[in-house]
């Protein structure tokens, strides 16, 4: 039976749908589905699959959450120090800087390349440059408080300031990412809505208020639920920079679920570390969904 020309283009297309699909159920689904199954086990690297104990790897980690110095409580509420600190910044900076590209013309796509370079950047790269930066002695910007007469600062070895100084990596890391979406929403922004607004009088910051910000809700709510989650799974910045300490200041939860699973062997204790970030990841996003879009019209 000859295919017709419509019929052939539906077998390719799924063809090349099953591909992205068999790397999903391999690479995403599968995994996910087995961080379930051990989290439920006494499951040990070398031995392999454990005998069943149901919720005892979940009870030792509540057990463990309430003991004094708690390298889980640590780790939980650092990552969510990561996100409230680190999310609100990268976006106010991305929309600041998005909002000053989108009025230049001349070299506007050497400033995008410019802020894009990080975000594709490996991550254990950044890591050395930045820890040479932020050195006690001879870092740049120690030199540079120097210069100004300020006092030199440890910040990767100060419990105070080790959190905050992987933040601002973090943000410009990534910052690119944000700006990049951001530009492409200002630009969908029909040029006629500011014509009217400045026919009626509005100034600037009444235009960014009453037509900016509210039209460009979608890109907000994309990318607030985006970097919230690259946020909550901060591992390769931490682990490079300062392996969790001073004093479990700057441990996060996937740090703490590779020390669980890779350093101590214990991987249903780790695997039940992943459920749980993965339901937290689920619930601020739903969350996130719910209070944040607005719908717009003009």
């Amino acid at each position: 039976m000859k295919l017709t020309l419509r019929r052939r283009q539906i077998l390719w297309a799924y063809l090349f749908l099953s591909v992205s699909l068999v790397f999903f159920i391999t690479i995403r689904w599968y995994p996910t589905l087995l961080a379930f199954n051990i989290s439920f086990r006494d499951w040990n690297v070398f031995k392999g699959a454990g005998d069943w104990v149901g919720l005892a790897n979940y009870a030792d980690i509540w057990e463990d959450f309430f003991k004094p110095r708690s390298a889980v409580r640590a780790a939980f509420g650092n990552t969510l120090r990561y996100v409230l600190f680190g999310v609100p910044l990268q976006l106010a900076l991305a929309l600041s800087v998005a909002l000053l590209l989108v009025r230049i013309r001349q070299l506007a796509g050497f400033f995008r390349a410019a802020y894009f370079v990080p975000f594709v950047t490996s991550a254990v790269a950044v890591a050395f440059v930045w820890n040479w930066l932020y050195a006690p002695q001879v870092g740049l910007i120690n030199q540079g408080l120097k210069i100004l007469g300020l006092p030199m600062q440890q910040f990767l070895r100060n419990p105070d300031l080790a959190l905050p100084s992987i933040t601002v990596v973090a943000v410009w890391r990534t910052i690119g990412f944000a700006i990049i979406i951001f530009l492409a929403g200002l630009q969908q922004i029909p040029d006629i809505y500011y014509e009217a607004a400045q026919i009626d009088g509005a100034n600037r910051w009444h235009m960014f208020w009453r037509i900016t910000l509210p039209l460009l809700n979608p890109v907000i709510v994309y990318l607030a639920v985006l970097q919230t989650i690259e946020f909550l799974r901060m591992f390769d910045l931490v682990q490079n920079m300062t392996q969790g300490g001073p004093l479990n200041r700057t441990t996060t939860v996937v740090l703490e679920v590779y020390n669980e699973g890779f350093s101590s062997y214990n991987m249903g204790y780790a695997a039940a570390l992943t459920v749980i970030l993965f339901g937290l990841i689920l619930a601020i996003t739903v969350f996130q969904l719910r209070v944040l879009s607005r719908r717009v019209e003009y």
